[in-house]
């Protein structure tokens, strides 16, 4: 059996060292802007709300689908008007 093709990629030599790399540039990156980043986060916890909302509400499947079957319950019931 050929053990190269069945390797993951980021147990490559070349993986290893970008893995390595990543994870220095990113506690560099962290510890020089760690200013930034607390300052921005309350305004992400205010704008997790609403995207929250938009993204997660379609989880469930209450609210879309019911108003969507009631809409169309309603146009099926009425008569076509011009």
């Amino acid at each position: 059996m050929n053990d190269e093709a069945q390797t993951p990629w980021w147990r490559t030599p070349f993986g290893l060292v970008l893995c390595g790399f990543l994870i220095v540039a990113g506690f560099f990156l962290l510890t020089e802007h760690t200013a930034h980043v607390f300052g921005v986060l309350p305004y992400l916890l205010l704008a997790a709300c609403p995207l929250m909302h938009l993204f997660m509400h379609h989880g469930h499947g209450g609210h879309g689908s019911q108003h969507a079957d009631a809409a169309a319950d309603r146009r099926q019931d009425q008569p076509h008007q011009h």
